[in-house]
């Protein structure tokens, strides 16, 4: 029995593309079975808009926060023309966006307001919604998605270029300048994928990792009554 499931499990974990499983006669007494499983390659992708430049990070990490935490309809693409129109195009090219660049297409294109806060790495744990942050990575400045850091000092991370990561606090503030870049307007999904994300499976045991995010944890954050309620 526990062979049959380990193989099983090994035919699942190698799967490079989204695909249905058969397990037909694996497990004793039970007939056909099948299970809709997504592969590595898109697990590690999952809810994140992927860069395409060397210089879209920036835009990628912003399609992510509006597609996953406001559901709109957007991609890398229409993000980068958006900011093209609201920044120098030919710097950005070459040195990438900057966070005024995301400030200005996100106020003065889509009519909604963008907070930076300096929050000690401490806190973090409190901020009640995915934001935005600026790494230096070796010297390359790189913008990501900040999910969510649980009270354990893991920090949830999702990297247009790298997918979805998880790594300690202390590792993050080695690249982190200690400010986060919030997006907010109304519409906001408070069961943003990127609001919950999956724990490391040596902490999915433990309780309250993330509290859930309600109405008034937003309107301490900035959010209005009105783009709430």
């Amino acid at each position: 029995m526990k062979f049959c499931l380990l193989i099983a499990g090994f035919c699942i974990s190698t799967l490079t593309h989204a695909a249905t499983v058969h397990l037909d006669g694996l497990v004793p007494g039970v007939g056909s079975m099948q299970k809709e499983v997504v592969s590595i390659k898109e697990r590690k992708f999952l809810n994140i808009v992927r860069q395409q430049t060397d210089f879209s990070c920036g835009a990628a990490s912003l399609a992510t926060l509006l597609r996953y935490g406001y559901n709109i309809d957007t991609d890398e693409q229409k993000v980068m023309n958006g900011m093209f129109q609201v920044s120098d195009a030919n710097a950005a090219r070459k040195l990438g966006f900057s966070m005024l660049d995301i400030k200005n297409y996100v106020e003065q294109g889509l009519g909604m307001r963008v907070q930076g806060y300096n929050i000690p790495a401490d806190k973090l744990s409190a901020l009640p919604i995915p934001t935005i942050v600026l790494l230096d990575i070796k010297g390359y400045r790189h913008f990501v998605v900040l999910k969510r850091a649980d009270k354990n000092g893991n920090v949830y991370i999702a990297d247009p270029a790298l997918g979805n990561l998880t790594m300690s606090i202390e590792q993050f503030t080695q690249g982190w300048q200690g400010v986060v870049l919030a997006v907010v307007g109304q519409g906001y999904d408070q069961s943003s994928p990127l609001a919950i994300p999956s724990p490391p499976l040596t902490v999915r045991s433990l309780d309250d990792q993330f509290a859930p995010v309600t109405a008034f944890n937003l309107l301490d954050f900035g959010f209005s009554a009105s783009e709430l309620f």
